[in-house]
């Protein structure tokens, strides 16, 4: 399974993800630059990436909690979503998010 990030600089990187991995974790152990201060209990924003709109629908809803983190961001668009609440799958092989403001060490 892959998945493509696009980091900080523009640079797009394609990562092999394992399922029921969340995305955070896959961009994190593949050492691009992501905050992700709370290592994914959704208790901050700092894991904020913007998802590729074909993906959208593939995703599950966003929970209460990751709606309330989102709320505060700045730089929020209709495709955000915190890439710790979004966990990897068959489904999602391919999938290609840009990393956020927020997201920046």
């Amino acid at each position: 399974m892959k998945i493509k990030v696009v980091d900080h600089s523009g640079a797009e990187h394609e990562l092999e993800a394992l399922p029921g991995w969340r995305v955070m974790e896959i961009i994190r152990d593949w050492e691009l630059p992501i905050k992700a201060e709370c290592g994914g209990s959704c208790a901050c924003a700092t894991c904020h990436v913007y998802v590729d709109e074909e993906w959208l629908p593939l995703l599950p809803e966003k929970s209460g909690e990751e709606l309330d983190q989102l709320e505060v961001l700045a730089d929020l668009k209709p495709n955000s979503r915190l890439s710790c609440q979004v966990l990897m799958s068959e489904e999602l092989d391919g999938l290609r998010v840009a990393l956020a403001p927020a997201s920046l060490p």
